[in-house]
């Protein structure tokens, strides 16, 4: 292996393995860094691959099926007796399919000559990491270092993690058996799917949110109609609450917290899910200049350069959402920019997603938002009770919405609550991007039946013409 590059990369999820592929696919020599280890092997796929993202999602599918098997057969009439369920077996299949993923991105570098080194990197000067190792240290040289080290949970000075009442998001994945009941500390994307497997699986969840208002960042229609909905699952959401104490007692951790009719909760396990800081603290020489603002984040420009011209920070070291995909469209933008090409991400249009049952996602502006910012908007919603294909499947909950601008027509957001939400608003944010207007997206032929044609109604309603709704709006 060779010890200088074009291109050196500090970590390997999904901003840095996907950077550094890019950065090989054009031409450039290129390794990865990578601090965490398996088996005395770079753990490729960072903590979304390996202990986030996928591992969540598997058990989510898992306990949607053991949950559909127990109260959603009998409308399908198929009866079912006897459901048995098999903790470690789900963690088996979740374990599978996160080794499956983490051998692809060790493929994928040999495929492209990608070097890998395993190791706690230090950027003592604009083009040396120093790598420290179980053996030795290595120097190595590169011209362009990205950084990419992405985020951990934050962790209460209160309320140390013990993962064995105290856990992180990262423990929770990990139950060996299904407790009796948890209290999850936070009700965005991460409490909210990590409250819903256990909360399937037989669990009593109680979710405490601090702010006032559930999921704000979310259209308030698609936000208000949530809330109602993981109510009626189980999930006993308390906002405007914070915690005043947490201690463990008889094996119990007993619940204190403000605005609480009910005084002492006492669960089995909790649950901290209030959010990530990004890992930028010992990266490197703080005689360089790189600066890190007041919440950690590395500061950059609008396309992820540091201070140091030939040194860049992406993914969840960076400001802006600490999103998977957020971090691998940053990961390509800089590796096409070092390679000396004009490229620029369009940070308004971000997808967000949270895979509940049924599914939130949305992209660009809120209805509030846009008006907000004096933007008069055409608003079109369409339920799901109406679309067939919803109605096939039993997921007829919830509805889609699109704002358009009504000076031009553009679309502006596209919001999602319902079967596929995330497809469906990855549908409308193609159409944003590429400039469709509301009316051509109108003209578009949707196959039938899919949920996808609730987009459809959703833009037509937005005009007036919609054509499976009684109350259209004039023409």
């Amino acid at each position: 292996m060779a010890n200088h590059y074009d291109v050196a990369i500090i970590g390997s999820g999904p901003a840095g393995y996907v950077s550094a592929i890019r950065c090989a696919q054009l031409g450039l020599k290129t390794v990865c860094i990578e601090e965490v280890a398996n088996q005395n092997k770079a753990a490729l796929g960072g903590t979304c691959l390996n202990v986030g993202c996928v591992p969540s999602k598997a058990l989510l599918e898992s306990s949607l099926i053991f949950s559909n098997t127990n109260h959603n057969l009998k409308d399908h009439g198929i009866e079912v007796s006897e459901v048995s369920l098999d903790v470690n077996a789900m963690h088996l299949r979740k374990d599978k399919i996160v080794s499956s993923l983490t051998k692809g991105v060790s493929g994928l570098f040999k495929l492209n000559k990608v070097d890998t080194v395993q190791g706690k990197a230090y950027i003592s000067d604009p083009h040396t990491i120093k790598v420290s190792t179980e053996g030795s240290d290595l120097n190595i040289r590169a011209e362009n270092i990205i950084l990419a080290t992405g985020s951990r949970p934050i962790e209460l000075l209160d309320y140390p993690f013990d993962e064995e009442f105290l856990f992180s998001s990262n423990g929770a994945l990990k139950f060996s058996e299904v407790p009796n009941r948890i209290a999850v500390i936070g009700a965005g994307a991460i409490g909210l799917e990590l409250g819903s497997v256990w909360a399937r699986l037989g669990s009593e969840i109680t979710i405490y949110e601090a702010l006032t208002d559930f999921l704000p960042n979310a259209d308030d229609s698609i936000s208000k109609e949530a809330l109602k909905i993981f109510q009626q699952q189980g999930l006993n959401i308390k906002l405007g609450t914070e915690i005043e104490s947490l201690e463990v007692i008889d094996n119990q951790v007993e619940v204190k917290a403000s605005n609480d009719e009910v005084s002492n909760l006492q669960v089995d396990k909790v649950i901290f899910a209030v959010g990530r800081n990004p890992t930028s603290k010992g990266l490197f020489d703080p005689a360089l200049g790189i600066q890190i603002d007041d919440k950690e984040f590395v500061v950059v420009d609008e396309h992820c350069q540091t201070q140091v011209p030939n040194i860049y920070a992406i993914g969840d070291l960076v400001r802006g959402p600490m999103l998977a995909h957020k971090a691998s469209e940053e990961g390509i933008m800089v590796a096409e920019r070092i390679a000396g090409r004009n490229y620029s991400l369009n940070y308004k249009n971000i997808p967000f997603v949270i895979y509940t049952h049924p599914e939130i996602a949305w992209a660009g502006y809120s209805e509030k938002s846009a008006l907000e910012e004096g933007i008069q908007v055409e608003v079109g919603t369409f339920p799901f009770q109406a679309n067939a294909r919803a109605l096939t499947s039993n997921e007829s909950t919830g509805f889609v919405k699109v704002v358009v601008n009504q000076e031009d027509d553009s679309i502006m957001g596209v919001h999602a609550l319902g079967p596929s939400a995330a497809d469906v608003v990855q549908q409308g944010l193609i159409a944003m991007e590429s400039k469709v207007t509301a009316k051509e997206l109108g003209s578009v032929m949707f196959s039938h039946p899919t949920v996808s044609e609730a987009l459809h109604e959703a833009v037509l309603s937005a005009k007036g013409n919609a054509i499976h709704l009684n109350n259209r709006k004039k023409k």
